[in-house]
Formats: structure tokens, C-alpha cells, sequence
């Protein structure tokens, strides 16, 4: 038997040693040892073989636009926004192409194949969605691209936002989104998140709203998005964005919905870094940080991906498409400091994401895309601490990145041997 690939000698997340055969962008064969003739061998000895990284929530359309046409001096969610709106009318097809083909072949030399892009509707041009739905076609042999009609403005509060949406959706663009909080009322955000979550039910769309993005423990729009989930028959297509302020609700209303959420089967999605950024910039100490309850989340058995949110953009001046770099950060802040938790926040950044994407083709399992990244490190957890280097991308059956395997141990001046940053956790 011949193969195309085969990927030798790695350690599964699940702590397996195994190879991986792939055949036809396939996962042909899984076995604790393959010999057979293959077009290609990949030495991942001693290395996780770890399906590829997923990113559920960014926002392409503005990705590496830092500082045009200026940069946000506040550091706030509104400035960002503000700011956005001067942006908007500079944008070309040509330039939002670019940068997200850019951005595009960072995320896959760091294993990240497979990235949920909002995509700005409150623009009469749609330019932006014309650009992003052509790099999406573009992207398709080594990135899952998925696109929300996102009305950044208002659906309301934007006088041609919600005819802008429904012909964004028209167009191909996936999934429904929105943004209630940002309505200029509470009443209007609460009709906006009815109407959106009617317009996806008709037709069979998937909803990820950007929800309570704000530190006012009164907005409490996602209290809506899972009732109207149940009504309409959505559950688990839907997604709640951010949900920031539901690190300043009172406790007792907490209580009361964290088990809706879990009935509705609505998925969270907190973006640890921006989050962390952008949230408590009112305040002085006691400072809030604004990501969601997200262990409390897990204890309620609701599904919870990590996302990145913004790369160099009006709202954050850092970012390399790095998801390890997400979870990291959302575990410290989530205090997930057990084995297990930490475990389970590198699951955030890969399998719990794309169920959230609904990627029925992810994963490592005979039949499934073989799309997988060979990591320097011998486990998830490992992962995470050294945030390893990605030695070998593979996307649908084809090699799309390599790097040389460095030498982790350091020499120290003075002292005889040396120090190995690899270290075995305790079983």
C-alpha cells in the first residue's frame, strides 16, 4: 500500500503515539506504527500532532490597517469604533484584498486553518464583503473561511444597515450576526436580536452575535439571543460573542442564566486578549478585565471557543495570528491553572472552535481533512507554556509550512550542562 503522506512518530493531544497516513487530502490510516511507501515522510518524532488551530471570531476586513488613518489614542471599544468609521470610506477593494491575503499566510504558517471573519455591512459599497467573499474562494484549498454579515454600526441604528445585511447574505456570506448592545437603545438592541435570529432561521443560517461587548452589567442581550435560539428551533447554531458583561453582573442573575444558556445550547465566544484590552478602561482600581465567566461557562456544560478578535487594527496594535498566544492569555485570565484546564483551553483554540463553526470535516480521525500542525512540544499543556514553534502545517493533504526543529535546550555561561525548556508534566 502507498500513501501520499505519512506523518511519523507523534504524540495525539490525547497522548497516543501514532503515525498518520494520508491519502487523497484524506486521513487514510491511523496506527501506532505505518510502514508503507509514501510521496512524502514527515519526522514528527516526539512532537503533538495536533489537528489545526481555529479561530472563531475576527475581524478581517480590518485586519493590519493599524494607524490609517490614525491610531486609537484612548484605547477604547468606542474610539476603535469611531475610528473604524473614518476608516471605512478610505477602504479599497484592492488594499482589504491585500491585507487579508497577508494576514491569510501568517495564520497558516502558525497552523491556523480555519478563521470565522465578521465582515462590515454598514457600508452601501459592500466592498468589503465583495473582497472577503473573492479571498475566501481564493483561500479554500488550505483555509475554512467562514463569513458574518456583521452591521457594525446598528442593524437599527444605521439607516440602510439591515437591507446592507440581508444582501451581504444574498451574496454568500455564511452567518447572521449583529450587535445589540450598540443599538441606541436597549429596547432597540433586544428588537435587533429577534429580528436577526428570525432572518437566520429563514434560512437556515447560523447566527454569531457580538453580545454585551461592555462593561454595563445591564446589557443583557444574551439573555434574548438564547431565548429566541429555543423559540426559533436554532440550537446549536448559534453564538454569543465577547459577553463581557457578565463579568459585572450581579451573581443571583448569573445563576439564573448560565443553565438558559446551556438549554439553548448557545455557544460563548471570549476573545481573552481583547477583552482584557478594551473592557474597564472607565475604571480606576478596583480595575475590571472584562472577559466572560468562562469557567463557570464550562461547569454548565455550554460550549466556549476562544477567539482572536483583532490583529493590528483600530482596536488592538499587537497580534501574529497565534491562537496559542489566545489561550494562553484566556487561561490565565479564566485562572485555569489545573492540568486539565489548561488542557482544556488548548481544546478552545482547536476542537470545541470548530464544532462552534460547525467544521464536520475537522478533526483527527480516519475519514476527516487531513489538515494537521506538528508542534515542538510533547503535549498540549507543553504547548501552551513554550506557545512551540509549528515545524510542519499540513492543509487538506498537502504541506503548506515547515520550519527547522531548534535546539530548546540553553547553555548557561560559568555552569556545566544544560537547561531544556521541554519538561514532562506529572502524570
Amino acid at each position: 500500500m502507498s500513501f501520499d503522506l505519512i506523518v511519523k512518530g507523534g504524540i495525539l493531544p490525547d497522548g497516543r503515539a501514532a503515525d498518520i497516513a494520508v491519502s487523497g487530502g484524506t486521513i487514510a490510516a491511523i496506527e501506532p506504527s505505518i510502514q508503507a511507501e509514501a510521496g512524502r515522510i514527515v519526522d514528527a518524532s516526539d512532537c503533538l500532532v495536533a489537528p489545526p488551530f481555529v479561530d472563531p471570531h475576527f475581524h478581517m476586513d480590518a485586519t493590519l490597517s493599524y494607524g490609517i488613518p490614525r491610531i486609537n489614542a484612548s484605547g477604547t471599544l468606542l474610539e476603535g469604533i469611531a475610528l473604524w468609521g473614518e476608516l471605512k470610506p478610505l477602504l479599497t477593494h484592492e488594499a482589504v484584498k491585500e491585507r487579508a491575503l497577508a494576514y491569510c499566510d501568517w495564520a497558516v504558517s502558525m497552523g491556523l486553518l480555519a478563521i470565522r471573519t465578521h465582515v462590515d455591512t454598514c457600508d452601501d459599497r459592500l466592498l468589503a464583503v465583495e473582497a472577503l467573499l473573492e479571498v475566501k474562494r481564493d483561500v479554500a484549498p488550505y483555509i475554512d473561511l467562514q463569513l458574518v454579515a456583521f452591521p457594525q454600526d446598528g442593524l437599527y441604528r444605521d439607516r440602510t444597515a439591515r437591507a446592507n445585511t440581508i444582501r451581504a447574505l444574498d451574496m454568500g456570506v455564511d452567518v447572521v450576526g449583529g450587535i445589540p448592545h450598540f443599538e441606541r437603545t436597549m429596547a432597540d438592541g433586544t428588537r435587533s436580536v429577534t429580528d436577526l435570529c428570525e432572518i437566520a432561521a429563514t434560512r437556515g443560517l447560523m447566527v454569531d452575535m457580538h453580545c454585551d461587548e461592555t462593561d454595563d452589567p445591564l446589557s443583557r442581550h444574551i439573555e434574548q439571543l438564547a431565548y429566541e435560539t429555543q423559540r426559533l428551533g436554532l440550537q446549536g447554531r448559534v453564538a454569543g460573542s465577547h459577553l463581557s458583561s457578565m463579568h459585572s453582573m450581579d451573581n443571583y442573575y448569573v445563576s439564573k442564566l448560565l443553565p438558559l444558556i446551556a438549554e439553548a445550547q448557545v455557544a460563548a465566544i471570549p476573545n481573552p486578549l481583547i477583552n482584557i484590552m478594551l473592557q474597564g478602561r472607565h475604571d480606576t482600581f478596583p480595575k475590571r478585565r472584562g472577559m466572560t465567566r468562562v469557567k463557570e461557562m464550562l461547569a454548565h456544560g455550554i460550549r466556549v471557543g476562544f477567539g482572536q478578535d483583532c490583529v493590528l487594527d483600530p482596536w488592538y496594535s499587537l497580534g501574529t495570528a497565534d491562537m496559542l498566544d489566545v489561550a494562553f492569555m484566556g487561561l490565565h485570565v479564566a485562572q485555569m491553572s489545573h492540568p486539565d484546564e489548561m488542557r482544556k483551553c488548548f481544546d478552545m483554540v482547536t476542537v470545541e472552535s470548530a464544532a462552534i463553526m460547525g467544521l464536520d470535516h475537522y478533526g483527527l480521525e480516519i475519514g476527516k481533512a487531513a489538515s494537521l500542525v506538528v508542534l515542538d512540544a510533547a503535549n498540549p499543556v507543553e504547548a501552551l507554556r513554550l506557545r512551540a514553534e509549528r515545524l510542519c502545517v499540513v492543509a487538506k493533504g498537502k504541506v503548506v509550512a515547515e520550519r527547522e526543529r531548534r535546539d530548546t535546550s540553553l547553555s548557561i555561561a560559568g555552569r556545566p550542562g544544560t537547561i531544556n525548556r521541554r519538561h514532562k508534566l506529572p502524570d
